[in-house]
């Protein structure tokens, strides 16, 4: 799977160590689950490889799913940090069989100047967290919405948002059902809990960055990162706009397309001024993800749900430091 080259024939162009750290301080600022950064970033004949780091990964994601989310993403942000160097790159992504730890390879391309949309992204980068707590009930202005919709159509995914109250309904009963099998778990429950910090570990959730502590009537689920309850007037918004992402396909290439497209949709609303947090338990689970996909009467393979709304300001979390993550 691989982008337009847009490099001119018998073109000789490489990249560098500075390209490679550029590309990594932008790839460590994507999601991952519980903040895992399960990512490493080389440089090799003249191309930037990120890779699977696989002393990360989670016990929890048995099938490397969230890990290759969350390298997509990674690309994602390293793709603008090259583009707004203006130096752009040719993106390979690889399906993880010969070299299981190879996501994507970066090939420079020709040289020109970032466009507008590139710049206004990658300003996004370093601005773009989850925000756990609860948003505003106000709505999500209609020409945002087809932006976030076009935003994953650009990168060969589709989202969907869904709208009213029956559609929230059913979302929230599938939800619950997977936190509750993920609940029962616990060795699943034991492993979350040790990525939850009261300090300011580089990696991991802060317990600032939690969301509180869920109630009854809670219409989505929430990790348990701190036991804080929340204050009165506090509880979350009526009617949340969540948005599922999918993608034709379920191979690993086709999982880090999904976080490329996933990168691009939330630094997409972050840029618009949303805030978003992402709800993965019904994408955890196999049978919450077939009766989802079921449910969106779509073709394809919904890969991770995002809820977007006005926030209050909220707690980015912490980061590795860029050698850390050079291979």
């Amino acid at each position: 799977m691989t982008s337009p080259d847009p490099t001119p024939a018998g073109a000789a162009i490489a990249y560098g160590e500075a390209d490679l750290r550029r590309a990594a301080e932008a790839g460590i600022r994507a999601p991952s689950l519980v903040n895992s950064q399960p990512w490493r970033f080389g440089l090799r004949d003249g191309a930037i490889e990120v890779r699977v780091d696989a002393e990360r990964l989670l016990a929890a994601d048995r099938a490397g799913w969230a890990a290759r989310i969350a390298c997509g993403a990674a690309t994602y942000n390293a793709r603008l940090a090259l583009a707004g160097a203006g130096v752009p790159a040719v993106t390979d992504i690889y399906p993880i069989l010969t070299d299981r730890s190879l996501v994507a390879r970066l090939r420079a391309g020709a040289p020109r100047p970032p466009t507008y949309a590139e710049v206004e992204l990658y300003a996004a980068v370093p601005r773009r967290y989850s925000n756990r707590g609860p948003f505003w009930p106000a709505p999500v202005p209609a020409d945002v919405r087809r932006r976030l919709i076009d935003a994953a159509r650009s990168q060969a995914a589709w989202l969907d948002l869904l709208v009213g109250a029956t559609a929230i309904a059913g979302f929230s009963e599938i939800a619950h059902s997977a936190d509750r099998v993920l609940r029962r778990d616990a060795r699943y429950q034991a492993e979350i809990a040790t990525w939850s910090h009261a300090d300011q570990a580089p990696d991991g959730v802060p317990v600032s960055a939690g969301a509180p502590l869920a109630e009854p009537h809670d219409l989505l689920p929430q990790r348990l990162f701190n036991d804080r309850r929340r204050g009165q007037w506090h509880d979350y918004e009526p009617e949340p706009l969540v948005g599922i992402l999918g993608v034709s396909g379920d191979r690993p290439a086709d999982q880090v397309a999904a976080g490329q497209a996933m990168q691009k949709v939330l630094l997409t609303a972050t840029a618009a001024g949303l805030d978003t947090s992402m709800i993965s338990q019904p994408i955890e689970v196999p049978a919450a993800r077939e009766q989802l996909r079921r449910s969106l009467r779509r073709a394809g393979f919904p890969q991770i749900a995002i809820r977007f709304g006005f926030g209050t300001p909220g707690h980015p979390t912490p980061r590795r430091d860029v050698p850390d993550v050079l291979a």
